[in-house]
């Protein structure tokens, strides 16, 4: 009988996906925001992904999406839909995560690969915006960050010691996170852009000029007012009169591209 000529096969290792975490919460952001943001993620990584969405209601949420409640905190009435509840992610043991997870809130348009922030400082714990309106103050601005879990619990158990005077002593969360952990690092200055603070022409400009879209950008957040579908569309809702002579933002077809 000839000798078998079959040769054995190494086969790779299946990657481990990466997580991403968002949050949703109260009626400011709906399921469609979850959904495009799955989206949007799903065209720009080269690795396979987990998208797990904390939120009290996931009616309409994309079947691939991980939906969990909302993890537990002891939050103050007043306060419960303000972004202090994004606190409650840096408990020990929350949703089962384990590992890096990455950040994402829901007002942001990913233009370009991600897959750096899951590489970049690999051995960091809390990588993090610098507030594009804060530099050089140690403030990181919370959009877009990455955690290993359970790495600074001493933020969640801080707060939850003293619920109320946390909130009144700091401004955000974000103000009491980034003073709260002494071993932030940023990320490189270009991967996140905020469309208000560094895109937006100037007044008068920003009515007769488009916001640009940065090539070396990976990460558009809309902090406050326009959210993405507005600025798209050319709208800046603003109920206070004197502020509408000056919020002005023309259509911004860039947006249409990648926030779908």
């Amino acid at each position: 009988m000839a000798p078998s000529t079959l040769k054995s096969v190494t086969l790779p290792m299946p990657q481990t996906p990466h997580t991403i975490v968002c949050m949703k919460w109260g009626t400011a952001y709906g399921a469609e925001y979850v959904n495009i943001l799955l989206s949007m993620v799903s065209r720009n990584t080269s690795r396979p992904v987990r998208l797990v969405c904390f939120t009290d209601d996931p009616t309409d949420l994309d079947p691939q999406i991980e939906a969990q409640p909302l993890p537990a905190i002891d939050m103050p009435e007043r306060y419960a839909t303000t972004g202090w509840r994004k606190i409650s992610l840096l408990q020990a043991d929350v949703g089962g995560l384990s590992g890096d997870f990455l950040f994402l809130d829901l007002d942001v348009v990913i233009t370009s690969s991600i897959d750096d922030f899951f590489d970049f400082q690999p051995s960091a714990t809390f990588c993090v915006i610098e507030n594009w309106t804060q530099r050089g103050l140690g403030i990181g601005n919370t959009s877009v960050y990455r955690l290993k879990v359970g790495a600074h619990t001493e933020v969640f158990d801080a707060y939850m010691a003293d619920p109320v005077g946390t909130i009144e002593g700091f401004r955000n969360e974000q103000t009491f996170k980034s003073r709260t952990i002494s071993s932030m690092v940023y990320w490189p200055e270009p991967w996140c852009a905020s469309f208000k603070h560094s895109l937006l022409p100037p007044f008068p400009l920003n009515f007769v000029r488009t916001a640009p879209l940065p090539a070396d950008a990976k990460v558009v957040c809309f902090t406050g007012r326009p959210n993405p579908d507005h600025a798209r569309d050319g709208i800046w809702p603003e109920k206070k009169w004197y502020k509408r002579l000056r919020k002005k933002v023309r259509p911004t077809p860039w947006i249409a591209e990648h926030w779908r």
